[in-house]
C-alpha cells in the first residue's frame, strides 16, 4: 500500500500581529515625542513639521522597508525563508532602539 498523502510542510514561525504592531505604535511615540518641547521652546511651527515628516517617515517607513527588501533578497539570492511581518517587525524594532540611542545622546 502506497503513502498517497503529501508530505507536509511546516508552518513558519510568524511573529505575533500585536508585537508587530505595538513596536509600530512605539516607534511612532518615540519620533514624535520632542516636537511638542520643541513648539514650546519658540521653533517656528513650519520647521518643526518640517523635520518631523522627515524624521517620523524615515524611521516609520524607510527602516521597515530595508529590511524587508533585504529579507526578500535574502529569501530571492540565498534560499532562505524570512517572512515579511518577521522583517517589518525586526525594521520597527531597529527603529525603536536608533531612536532611543539618539534620545540619550542628546539628553
Amino acid at each position: 500500500m502506497q503513502n498517497t498523502n503529501p508530505p507536509t510542510i511546516p508552518k513558519p514561525s510568524l511573529v505575533p500581529m500585536g508585537l508587530t504592531i505595538g513596536l509600530g505604535v512605539f516607534a511612532l511615540i518615540l519620533a514624535l515625542a520632542g516636537y511638542g518641547f520643541r513648539l514650546l521652546a519658540g521653533d517656528s511651527l513650519g520647521a518643526v513639521v518640517r523635520h518631523a515628516f522627515v524624521v517620523v517617515s524615515f524611521f516609520m517607513m524607510v527602516v521597515p522597508c530595508l529590511f524587508v527588501g533585504g529579507a526578500k533578497l535574502s529569501n530571492k539570492f540565498q534560499g532562505t525563508n524570512i517572512q515579511t511581518r518577521n522583517a517589518i517587525t525586526l525594521g520597527f524594532l531597529i527603529s525603536c532602539v536608533a531612536i532611543l540611542s539618539i534620545m540619550g545622546r542628546y539628553s
